[in-house]
């Protein structure tokens, strides 16, 4: 077995339960792509097993702590069943939801999520990717299912020097879904949508916005990045008198009138515009449109904390524009799903445009993903959802 040593200093977060090896930690020692390696202190302590990706900035993902684990098939076959264990303890109003969220699970690199009768994985590192087989068979074990696309064509893919990857990896069916969430019925593509097809991680957020338009029955709501319309189904359900909802994808919104049908909506009550957000933003407050709730859902735009700065100032302007749109005591969620954006600095940020909007407002609400997305106390960065509801004052 091939060994890492570690610079002095270099073990502190491992011993913490981190997961995460950067190049900069590496006194010496290589691999081949995706191989199990021993990682060691500069002294020659064994830390954990991991596997290597020579061309990432993490440059090992830890796969156990355990000095006695061996990285085969039976390791795999726990840790998958130990991860579906996990999601009973939550109640998921849903027959979609994620199975694997990646660190969290003990599985670095991976995501699963099941769509009814079919699984969608995300393969996003060199360990991943070298023992795909094995994953495959035991995720098709451990869930008893027969179908798995795999939807490994995320831009991490060419952090790790591997190229995009997807399409069948068992069995065979549509690709356009139909999936249960609340009491709604919601279509998604897994070949085309976003992430694996839908936003599984708002599913929690969305059942909330409907149980804020049913208690205030908001009159105009705006939904920006409406994507698929999830947001505006909910408000509709919720008895939203009318929601306007902006996305730059025209498939996007074609999919989201067809939400509509589905549950039975009144499309007389929607405006769905292809159009970009932040010109959407300023050319409402020229033309004088107020709404009484807003929903802010933008794309990631800060990957890591190296796009903080750049992505600070979109996520500032956005809230800016729609805390000026939001009437006296109307409601905004505003989200930011970007790894690189802590808790704490979208607080800030969403707190700094109220103050050039010149706008205050209370903070109602603090939310996040989704529980089937969870966070660890050892892997803070699994917290990459966040989200506030703002009340603005009278």
């Amino acid at each position: 077995m091939k060994s890492i040593r570690l610079r002095p200093g270099k073990e502190k977060s491992l011993l913490k339960g981190h997961p995460w090896i950067f190049d900069g930690a590496v006194a010496k020692g290589g691999a081949d792509s995706g191989e199990t390696v021993r990682i060691e202190s500069h002294e020659g302590r064994f830390l954990a097993w991991a596997a290597f990706s020579p061309k990432s900035r993490i440059r090992a993902r830890v796969w156990s702590f355990e000095e006695s684990a061996r990285i085969d098939e039976a390791f795999f076959a726990e840790r998958v069943a130990r991860a579906i264990e996990a999601r009973k303890l939550w109640r998921i109003e849903s027959d979609a939801m994620r199975l694997i969220h990646g660190e969290s699970d003990g599985l670095p690199g991976l995501v699963v999520d099941r769509y009814g009768d079919t699984l969608v994985a995300q393969m996003t590192s060199c360990g991943t990717e070298r023992f795909k087989p094995t994953l495959c068979k035991v995720l098709l074990s451990q869930t008893g299912l027969g179908k798995l696309y795999e939807r490994s064509d995320g831009s991490v893919r060419a952090l790790e020097g591997l190229p995009e990857s997807s399409g069948w990896l068992a069995g065979e069916g549509p690709v356009e879904l139909l999936i249960r969430e609340h009491g709604w019925r919601l279509g998604l593509d897994i070949a085309r949508g976003h992430k694996t097809g839908f936003y599984l991680d708002q599913r929690d957020n969305r059942q909330r916005f409907f149980q804020w338009t049913a208690q205030r029955a908001f009159a105009q709501v705006l939904n920006c990045f409406s994507y698929t319309g999830g947001f505006t189904v909910a408000a509709l359900a919720g008895g939203a008198g009318f929601v306007t909802s902006v996305d730059s994808s025209a498939p996007a919104l074609e999919q989201a009138k067809a939400q509509l049908r589905l549950n039975g909506l009144d499309d007389s009550r929607t405006e769905m515009l292809d159009a970009d957000v932040n010109a959407s933003l300023r050319r409402f407050l020229q033309e004088g449109r107020r709404f009484d709730a807003i929903v802010l859902d933008p794309p990631k735009f800060a990957p890591t904390s190296a796009h903080a700065e750049r992505a600070a100032r979109a996520y500032k302007d956005i809230n800016r524009l729609a805390l000026q749109l939001l009437r006296p005591g109307g409601v905004l969620f505003t989200f930011s799903c970007s790894g690189g954006i802590s808790v704490d600095l979208f607080h800030k940020i969403v707190a700094s445009a109220g103050i050039d909007a010149g706008v205050d407002a209370f903070i109602s609400e603090k939310l996040g993903g989704a529980p089937d997305h969870p966070m660890t106390l050892c892997f803070p960065e699994g917290e990459y959802l966040k989200g506030l509801v703002l009340v603005r004052k009278t």
